[in-house]
C-alpha cells in the first residue's frame, strides 16, 4: 500500500484497487438477493450459479458471499483456487479445504472420507458445507462429474454440499451442452451479473469513496464522466479511476477533476498525410 497516496488524499485504502476490503464493496440489490437465497439454501445443499461477462462483478459477489457465510455459525466454507486442476489435484485441494487427509490416487477412499466428513458436519450443525468456485468455465468435465457425484447421497435424493459456480459466457455455453446437463439441472439459485447503468456505477463509486474516507476525492463532473465512459463495466471503471489516481499522485493534486481526465485519456493526434 502506497502510504504517500493514502496520506495525500486522506484515504483509508485505495478505493479503486482490486484489494478493496470485502466489507467496503458495493452491494447491489441483485447480489443482496442472491446472498440471501444462498444463506437459505445451505440447509438443503445443491448448486448455484453466478454468470456474467468479465468485469461485471462476479468475483466481488463471491467475496461478499464468502464473508457473509463465514460469519454464520457452524458453516464451513471452502474456496477452490485452481478450477483448472486435474482430478487428483482437485481432491488434494478439497482435502486441504475441509481438513481431510486424502489419497488422490485412491478416489474411492478419498470420496468416502470427504462424504463422511460432510455428513458429520451436517449432523452436528444442520448446515451443508459450502464450496465456492470462481472461473468455473476452466473446470474439466471429469472434475465437474466428480463434484456432482461427491455432492449427492441416498440415490441422489439428498445433497450434502452447497456449490456456487461462477464464470463467464463460456460456462453458460458449456452448461447448455449434453455433457454438463446433469449439473445444469441441479442449479437452484442464479445471479446474472449484467453491465451496470451509469447511475448504478455512480452509486458504486460514491459508496467506495465514502468507505475509503474521502467522498470528495473525485469532482462531481468527473464522476459522471467516468460512469459514462465505462460502458457499464465495473472493472473498466475502476481501472480508469485508478489511472487518474496515479496521475494525481504524481502531480500531487489534492482533487481529481475532468481536466486531469482529458489529460490522461486524450487520444493521440492522427498523423497528417501529405498529398
Amino acid at each position: 500500500m502506497n502510504r504517500k497516496l493514502l496520506s495525500l488524499f486522506s484515504l483509508k485504502f485505495n478505493p479503486f484497487s482490486p484489494e478493496v476490503p470485502t466489507s467496503a464493496l458495493w452491494l447491489s440489490p441483485p447480489t443482496e438477493s442472491f446472498c440471501w437465497r444462498i444463506e437459505q439454501q445451505i440447509g438443503e445443499g445443491g448448486f448455484a450459479l453466478v454468470i456474467g461477462e468479465p468485469g461485471t462483478g462476479k468475483s466481488a459477489a463471491l467475496r461478499i458471499l464468502a464473508e457473509r457465510l463465514g460469519n454464520l455459525r457452524d458453516v464451513a466454507v471452502g474456496v477452490l483456487s485452481r478450477p483448472q486442476a486435474s482430478l487428483a489435484d482437485f481432491y488434494r485441494e478439497l482435502g486441504h479445504l475441509f481438513a481431510v487427509a486424502l489419497s488422490p490416487h485412491n478416489r474411492w477412499a478419498s470420496a468416502k472420507a470427504l462424504r463422511e466428513k460432510w455428513l458429520q458436519h451436517i449432523e452436528s450443525s444442520l448446515f451443508r458445507p459450502v464450496l465456492l468456485i470462481d472461473e468455473a468455465q476452466e473446470m474439466s468435465p471429469p472434475v465437474f462429474s466428480e463434484l456432482r457425484l461427491l455432492s449427492s447421497a441416498d440415490l441422489d435424493s439428498r445433497s450434502i454440499l452447497t456449490t456456487v459456480l461462477a464464470g463467464d459466457r463460456r460456462l453458460a455455453n458449456r452448461l447448455e451442452g449434453v455433457e454438463l446437463l446433469p449439473i445444469a439441472s441441479r442449479i437452484r439459485s442464479r445471479l446474472r451479473a449484467e453491465p451496470l447503468s451509469a447511475p448504478q456505477l455512480l452509486q458504486c463509486l460514491n459508496h467506495l469513496l465514502k468507505m475509503a474516507g474521502n467522498p470528495k476525492l473525485l469532482s462531481a463532473p468527473l464522476l459522471q464522466t467516468l460512469c459514462e465512459h465505462a460502458a457499464g463495466n465495473l472493472r473498466l471503471l475502476m481501472n480508469m479511476a485508478h489511472e487518474l489516481l496515479a496521475a494525481a499522485l504524481h502531480q500531487e493534486r489534492e482533487q481529481i477533476d475532468e481536466k486531469l481526465f482529458f489529460e490522461v485519456f486524450a487520444l493521440d493526434p492522427k498523423p497528417i498525410r501529405k498529398p
